[in-house]
């Protein structure tokens, strides 16, 4: 069989390739060559790139088969994902792949401005020994606000409340359950700038962004201040900053990212690069090794992912999209429980509903729907289901889906219920949550029967009649038959009404054992659940 091509454009690391396998037919072409890469684009059904390669509108029409741009990086200047989406074409890149390259290089601009080492590095290299000159502040005790709590603004609270320092924080799209999570208090934008020693910026650039930090912030701010910024250029007005800094409106500033880059000579942004208390690196944020082999080693992934028709979660269009860190455990979690609904349904399913309740009211979680689906049809169905066509399969079953999101969770942070209507005319749900720092996948509700176990491989679940003895018989004989139960969850709305058991075994059961326990307890509803992996 004729394997996928995958053409790499750009010089990427050798795990890259490493991460592709050998299911690819793997060619290169000097991105940089349009004809060449015109030409070599004919046959791709995958393209790897990094900043220098353009796949725009010309591009995607020289590749008809093409399945998926990758850029191994974060930025996507250079790809038109427009077209590429009108083209059905799936663009990834590595979202991930810098956040801890650019917290540390934000800890290092903090430091420098904090106990001024380039100044003092550039006086010593010239000769002169002024110590006094160079008197810092210390970390210890300070106030460091963060503008952007995502991801690299956790790393940077983390790291930062190592030194001691109180954290604060400006994000209008967190919860203060999420931020009290990382130990950080959630203020306005206001109360941050004029109570912080150290201001530091990581929010995405957009009309409603830029120019954020402006005259009057810096108006609002200490004078003993500095801010940072790594994360996009015209977060801040340079022009306002500017005169900040020369009017001593505030200490420093921290630099690694322009308006315009490299800055243009006689620009706002060139002159800032001359002034005493400013800090500045030519965008280094992503510019390390490591960075560089895990964006080239995550498109490797993602490519693998889209060419074998399987979810991508570092999609930006087609097919995918970016899934937030907080979102993300629920994926297998919710996949089990649409195997467990599967297993406990006695008749075709006719709707499905996918309840999201609580903290994840405040995500996009989208994905889950994607992930009951799959869940649900995995076990019954012969083709292999993946998250691209799951919805498929359950439109040519005549299944109606809904995702339902709302933030009321009386027990637990998150509680998601696949809830479903049988062509009998009969209701089914299952309900599940993730608990404590490892994020344990439970179950807890079949039928709004409330439990609470850990989903494991194998469980029985049944529903009786409530009376004594029955957990003595069914125990007796699965110890007779070698079967251990390792776990067990008993349930009942009154007594002497129905009770539903849910157990965990070490190993699968009989059939002929299942049916010979059925008819001793005179069982409503006896199945045997096994979970695929996912």
């Amino acid at each position: 069989m004729t394997k996928p091509v995958v053409l790499i454009a750009e010089q990427l690391s050798p795990a890259t390739i490493d991460a592709l396998g050998p299911d690819f037919d793997v060619r290169h072409v000097d991105g940089t060559d349009r004809p060449a890469l015109l030409s070599a684009l004919a046959d791709a059904h995958a393209v790897l790139i990094r900043s220098a390669t353009k796949i725009d509108a010309e591009a995607l029409a020289a590749a008809p088969v093409l399945k998926v741009v990758a850029r191994a990086g974060v930025g996507l200047d250079n790809v038109d994902i427009a077209a590429a989406t009108t083209a059905g074409v799936m663009v990834v890149n590595a979202p991930t792949s810098n956040i801890i390259s650019a917290a540390e290089l934000t800890i290092g601009h903090v430091l420098s401005l904090a106990r001024r080492i380039p100044a003092a590095h550039a006086s010593l290299a010239d000769g002169q020994w002024k110590r006094s000159a160079y008197t810092g502040t210390e970390l210890f005790e300070k106030t460091v606000g963060i503008i952007g709590l995502g991801r690299i603004g956790a790393l940077i609270a983390a790291r930062l409340q190592a030194f001691d320092m109180r954290v604060v924080a400006y994000d209008p799209y967190v919860t203060s359950a999420r931020a009290q999570q990382l130990g950080v208090q959630l203020v306005t934008l206001d109360e941050l700038l004029e109570q912080s020693d150290f201001v530091t910026i990581h929010m995405p650039k957009t009309p409603e962004t830029t120019g954020m930090i402006g005259e009057a912030q810096f108006a609002r701010m200490k004078p003993t201040a500095f801010v940072v910024n790594v994360a996009r250029g015209g977060l801040i007005d340079e022009a306002a900053l500017a005169v900040a800094l020369r009017d001593g409106e505030i200490a420093g500033a921290g630099l690694d990212v322009f308006t315009s880059e490299p800055p243009a000579e006689g620009s706002t942004a060139a002159a800032l690069l001359s002034l005493p208390n400013v800090v500045v690196t030519p965008h280094l944020g992503a510019s390390t090794e490591e960075a560089q082999e895990k964006a080239g080693v995550s498109v490797a992934v993602s490519v693998r992912l889209a060419l074998g028709g399987d979810l991508v979660p570092d999609a930006v269009n087609v097919a995918g999209g970016v899934i937030d860190p907080y979102v993300r455990p629920g994926i297998p979690l919710v996949e089990k429980l649409g195997q467990i609904f599967a297993a406990l349904a006695h008749s075709p399913l006719t709707s499905l509903d996918v309840e999201v309740h609580g903290e994840l009211n405040d995500y996009d979680v989208s994905v889950l729907e994607l992930a009951a689906l799959k869940g649900v049809f995995t076990n019954i169905v012969s083709e292999t289901v993946s998250y691209v066509n799951a919805p498929l399969l359950a439109e040519q079953r005549g299944v109606a889906v809904r995702l339902i999101v709302d933030d009321v969770s009386d027990e637990y942070r998150n509680v998601i219920t696949l809830r479903g209507a049988l062509s009998d005319g009969s209701q089914l749900s299952v309900s599940g949550t993730l608990t404590g720092t490892k994020q344990i996948e439970k179950l807890v509700g079949i039928n709004d029967y409330a439990i609470e176990l850990p989903i494991e491989k194998n469980h029985v679940v049944m529903v009786y009649t409530d009376r004594p003895g029955i957990v003595a018989v069914y125990g007796q004989k699965f110890g007779e038959a070698g079967i251990n139960i390792a776990g067990m969850q008993i349930a009942r709305r009154a007594a002497g009404g129905q009770a539903l058991s849910v157990l965990t075994v070490d190993s699968p059961v009989p059939d002929a054992l299942l049916g010979e326990i059925a008819s001793v307890i005179s069982a409503d509803l006896f199945r045997q659940i096994e979970i695929t992996p996912v």
